[in-house]
């Protein structure tokens, strides 16, 4: 096939991106959610706003309606979320629902023909038209006909080392109008490959997410769609690609969830030629790559975090990273909404090891009250004007094709651990600099580029799909932006079939038609190049040498900072520490590796909200290494002259009256409450369900602390003073 028409069958014809988009909502969007696949259990009430019920398959003796009334019926707005790549679809595999043989064939495997599985018959699946019409037809229109409204159809998986079914070789053919090809026979084949399972993904969420909007409408139902998701990052370090950024496109996704949590920001890397888990570094940079994918288009966001996870640890590490990637998300203060944990069943009611030890229990008590008081507090904190502290507006480029080049290796080409973006993110952040994340797939929004001065970008690890993407690029730098290009641009897919090389187009490499695009030399060697009122800065390195080589990042970071010197007349803050205020709560961060080994120190009245007793300090020091979450008792809000500050149960049915105060605290059972009262005196009374109760009063705070055991039910308080 000649390769003028070849390209026509390459390009994806995604939808543009509408600015307008609104919806009138059915519901109040939830600020606190979790999901779980069990029905209510006085174990695992969270009080979270909203429970997303998960999956609709019956239980023995309980149906899938009657899961979601037991959460209804305890006051949750309930919602509904599934896999849309895997999950409990036996009828479908089986052909019960058709009465088709063979769809276990749609599984996704790998060279050697296995099936690549969730569990037993789990399989990943390739998105066929059928599959697409099962999940309409079975699972949205009965999720619809229960009265739900807020659909999550998570993790759009498509493995890279898949690729190899009978399934995948027919869309293939379908999609490329030519035979299939091994992706392991070369970078080309291995390029058309990932960008097919992308599209697959793509087009079976908008299909099913359209059918889900016009079903609801035809019974009265406003339906809200979302995706919880991986980050770019994350499902590129592991080698999987999903639609990601691209999905904002469609009016049909309402929003994401962000799903970070330890086991994605675990994954080691390399910094300073070290290879070693930088667990908050890595959360700090997959929560900004997923906020920026979402900003422009003002979708909602929702941060997850989970209190253990999916690899069997013990529970002083599940708590040290809980809490290293719950800092992370609370340092983007635009974002409100959370999902507070997966799968409480597990967290509450699983048995996990002790350190040191051969034994397994559950959950501490000092844990599950520490993780509730932080989970509590995500019902309070809300957008802040505050940014976080550091130099602002250097930015990375990144583009939904870093997944396209990860698996399986081929001569030429070698990005150990991704290393080519940590290379451009790490010097940055490790020395204190907030780094941002910029989606190349949103830069024809002019929002994308608000407040930005400086933007790194490389294409040795990903390419443009799109040849317009340069004229967004060009023309902000035109304006008086600065670009930082590193790269060799060698790689072998470098010379894939794409638009560069096609219809017209003979450039070696993507960034020979970007560097034109400014007037620059098409080959342009390292150097810096004015265009209009801004300049590109080219180093001919490829990224991943500035972390993969100690002490190679110098020269990348001298270009950044004079980039960013000779843009604002400013000089680019270089520190060990990261820290961000909201309202009364402190978030802080200070990072080993750094420019220094001080501790960051605080000095004032806070309650320590990491800490299970929510101690009041004076003077809080953090190590590197280390965070902190702090409540400022002076910033304490509003003008009531008594109210519960923090706590590890959720507060209702508050009154406030000359002399005294009381509420209702609810919690699941098992658990242990404790909780700071700001009041105007100490009390002369405290009871407790009608029981008087010992008081623990602490003066400089003027807050009286309480403990109790949780129930779910409710514990009525009453304090008189």
């Amino acid at each position: 096939m000649n390769s003028k028409h070849l390209l026509l069958t390459l390009g994806l014809s995604f939808l543009g991106y509408e600015i307008g988009f609104t919806q009138k909502t059915a519901e109040k969007i939830a600020k606190t959610s979790f999901q779980t696949a069990e029905p209510w259990k006085p174990e695992t009430d969270v009080r979270a706003d909203a429970t997303m019920v998960y999956g609709t398959v019956d239980k023995p003796g309980m149906s899938f309606e009657q899961r979601v009334e037991s959460w209804r019926n305890k006051g949750y707005q309930v919602q509904f979320m599934t896999g849309v790549a895997w999950g409990n679809y036996e009828d479908y595999f089986l052909g019960k629902w058709d009465g088709i043989d063979g769809h276990l064939k749609e599984g996704q495997r790998d060279r050697n023909g296995n099936e690549i599985a969730h569990g037993y018959m789990i399989p990943y699946i390739v998105p066929t038209e059928s599959f697409i019409r099962y999940m309409q037809e079975t699972q949205i229109k009965r999720v619809i006909d229960a009265g739900i409204t807020s659909i999550y159809l998570e993790e759009p998986e498509f493995w890279m080392r898949g690729g190899y079914s009978e399934a995948f070789k027919e869309e293939w053919q379908k999609y490329y109008n030519f035979p299939w090809r091994p992706q392991h026979e070369s970078p080309e084949n291995t390029y058309l490959s990932n960008k097919l399972k992308y599209y697959l993904y793509y087009n079976a969420l908008d299909k099913i997410f359209t059918y889900a909007k016009e079903y609801g409408k035809s019974k009265g139902l406003e339906i809200k769609c979302y995706v919880p998701t991986h980050s770019l990052i994350n499902y590129t370090s592991w080698q999987i690609v999903s639609p990601e950024a691209s999905l904002a496109s469609l009016d049909c996704v309402d929003g994401y969830i962000a799903q970070v949590w330890t086991g994605t920001s675990r994954e080691p890397n390399y910094y300073n030629g070290v290879k070693k888990e930088r667990v908050f570094e890595n959360a700090f940079l997959e929560y900004g790559c997923m906020k920026s994918m979402t900003e422009p288009l003002n979708r909602t966001t929702y941060f997850l975090t989970d209190p253990i996870e999916d690899r069997a640890r013990d529970w002083q590490d599940y708590k040290r990273n809980y809490q290293a990637t719950f800092v992370a998300q609370l340092m983007y203060p635009d974002v409100e909404t959370y999902e507070v944990m997966p799968w409480p069943d597990r967290i509450y009611q699983g048995l996990y090891q002790v350190a040191g030890t051969d034994r397994k229990e559950r959950i501490p008590r000092s844990y599950s009250t520490q993780m509730q008081v932080m989970i509590n507090s995500l019902n309070d904190i809300r957008v802040s004007e505050k940014k976080i502290s550091g130099t602002h507006g250097i930015g990375v480029l990144m583009a939904n094709s870093m997944m396209f080049q990860r698996f399986p290796n081929h001569a030429g080409y070698d990005d150990p651990q991704f290393s080519s973006f940590y290379g451009q993110t790490l010097p940055l952040l490790k020395r204190g600099v907030p780094v941002e994340l910029v989606h190349m797939e949103n830069t024809p929004f002019k929002e994308t580029f608000d407040g930005l001065k400086v933007l790194v970008m490389s294409y040795s690890n990903m390419k443009p799909m799109k040849p317009e993407y340069h004229d967004y690029l060009a023309d902000w730098v035109k304006k008086g932006g600065m670009l930082v290009y590193c790269g060799e641009d060698i790689d072998p897919y470098q010379s894939v079939l794409e638009w560069w090389n096609t219809e017209g187009n003979n450039y070696k490499a993507p960034s020979e038609h970007l560097f034109e695009r400014m007037g620059m030399p098409l080959d342009a060697e390292a150097g810096t190049y004015r265009y209009g009122k801004g300049e590109v800065i080219v180093i001919r390195e490829d990224p991943k040498h500035f972390v993969l080589k100690a002490g190679n990042d110098n020269a990348y970071l001298k270009a950044v900072a004079s980039a960013y010197s000779e843009k604002t007349g400013k000089e680019v803050e270089l520190k060990n520490s990261l820290m961000v205020e909201r309202g009364p709560y402190v978030i802080a961060a200070v990072m080993d590796e750094s420019v220094s080994d001080e501790p960051l120190s605080f000095q004032g009245v806070y309650i320590d909200l990491f800490d299970e007793n929510l101690n009041v300090v004076a003077d809080k020091r953090i190590k590197p290494g280390e965070q902190c979450y702090l409540y400022d008792v002076k910033k304490a809000p509003g003008k009531a002259k008594a109210k519960v500050l923090c706590g590890a149960s959720r507060v209702y049915d508050e009154k406030v009256e000359k002399r005294t105060y009381s509420f209702v605290a609810k919690s699941p059972i098992n658990t242990t409450n404790v909780s700071r009262v700001l009041l105007p005196s100490q009390p002369k009374s405290v009871t407790i369900d009608g029981k008087e109760t010992a008081q623990e009063w602490d003066e400089r705070s003027k807050t009286l602390l309480l403990r109790f055991e949780n129930n779910p039910e409710g514990v009525k308080v009453c304090i008189g003073w």
